[in-house]
């Protein structure tokens, strides 16, 4: 069974120095047919002006995941954490029993585009945490982060039985992704392709309940991030 997400149906946060757009509820956006998608929770794709961002604020009982496609985050937040987290880089917080952060965009010039990822812990009361990392590309599919009880070599660590992997196809390559009797969702945030019969392109999303799921990048490839989760 699939679950299909196009990019023209989702929500949308405008704020002036913020163009965001929910592919589930989110804050005033809300759809009760798009509530998330297993432990999936949130995927914001968020534009932030030169300059601006979410000021303190604060989180409990959350995985929260922010992935850089271009410019910079600065973040600092009540764990004494102060980073910048460049494009190509993966965040992961923790927000746990309660943790206070804030997420600017790091350039006075330059746009930022990040995708800010929500998805549940598996247990409630966590002690808060941090990490970042770049990880490259070194096949069609990269591991990005993994379970803390599972934890897969140079990824960051989740709270969840999920995983989150980079997918990169060079145009014309074809993946197939075996989910067995899990659930796999497929966020695009880069050029266009197939995935049985859906045509896909930036900011579509598509979830696959059990099975197989075969995905055809376009001429132009297809970058997006792949979502191991549990059943439905």
């Amino acid at each position: 069974m699939f679950y299909y997400r196009p990019a023209e149906q989702r929500g949308s946060t405008q704020l002036g120095w913020l163009n965001s757009h929910h592919s589930f509820s989110f804050a005033d956006y809300y759809d009760e047919n798009h509530l998330g998608f297993s432990k999936l929770l949130v995927i914001n794709d968020d534009y932030v002006t030169a300059g601006a961002g979410f000021g303190r604020h604060g989180h409990r009982d959350m995985e929260i995941i922010s992935y850089v496609l271009e410019g910079a985050i600065e973040h600092r937040d009540t764990l004494g954490n102060q980073f910048v987290v460049s494009a190509g880089e993966v965040q992961r917080m923790t927000a746990g029993s309660g943790v206070l952060h804030s997420e600017y965009n790091a350039s006075s010039t330059d746009p930022l585009r990040f995708l800010q990822i929500w998805i549940l812990p598996n247990q409630r009361a966590l002690s808060p945490s941090y990490q970042q990392q770049k990880i490259e590309q070194h096949s069609a599919l990269t591991p990005l982060v993994s379970p803390i009880n599972a934890q897969v070599d140079n990824t960051l660590t989740l709270h969840q039985d999920a995983s989150i992997a980079r997918l990169a196809l060079e145009p014309g390559q074809t993946i197939s992704l075996d989910v067995g009797n899990r659930s796999g969702y497929l966020h695009v945030y880069q050029g266009e392709g197939k995935a049985d019969f859906y045509d896909l392109a930036d900011g579509d999303g598509l979830g696959i309940r059990g099975g197989e799921l075969s995905i055809t990048a376009g001429l132009g490839g297809l970058t997006g991030l792949w979502f191991d989760l549990p059943p439905l």
